[in-house]
């Protein structure tokens, strides 16, 4: 009698066949989850680099824009004696 392995049944070997094929099938489930979410809330390179360049030029503006006058502008300087 002739055992082809058809006729025989590895548990071993699907278990872990299965297992392979559910974490394959949880690591697209991932990636595909992580690139949506990069599209739905993430920014490019290019985007940071700009907002970046932005809010430099922004605080340069406001810095331009003070006065110098050497006062303390606080809650303790009352503007009295």
């Amino acid at each position: 009698m002739d055992s082809d392995r058809g006729n025989i049944v590895n548990f071993a070997s699907f278990r872990k066949t299965k297992r392979d094929a559910e974490k394959r099938a949880g690591k697209k489930r991932e990636d595909d989850r992580a690139a949506a979410n990069r599209v739905k809330f993430g920014r490019t390179g290019a985007d940071k680099k700009r907002a970046k360049i932005e809010e430099q030029r922004r605080r340069r503006e406001l810095e331009g824009k003070k006065i110098p006058d050497g006062r303390k502008n606080g809650p303790d300087d009352e503007g009295g004696a």
